[in-house]
């Protein structure tokens, strides 16, 4: 969700396992320019599935350094 409206929608008729949340946020990404452009902060919370091994290393190889990254 941005500003201008939705970057990037999966639907699903279950829980996201690990894979597919991986797979959600490549897509994402795809849609997200790097900083400080328009549509370029991803914000997680500390819920487990957003610490799904290799989600942060691929957000950091993408579009952002670990110094605006923030471990809630």
């Amino acid at each position: 969700l941005s500003l201008n409206g939705i970057l990037h929608l999966e639907v699903l008729d279950h829980s996201f396992s690990g894979e597919e949340f991986g797979h959600f946020v490549s897509g994402l990404l795809d849609q997200m320019q790097p900083w400080p452009m328009p549509n370029s902060v991803l914000v997680m919370d500390n819920a487990s599935i957003h610490k799904v091994p290799g989600i942060r290393d691929m957000v950091e190889e993408r579009y952002t350094s670990p110094y605006f990254m923030l471990n809630v």
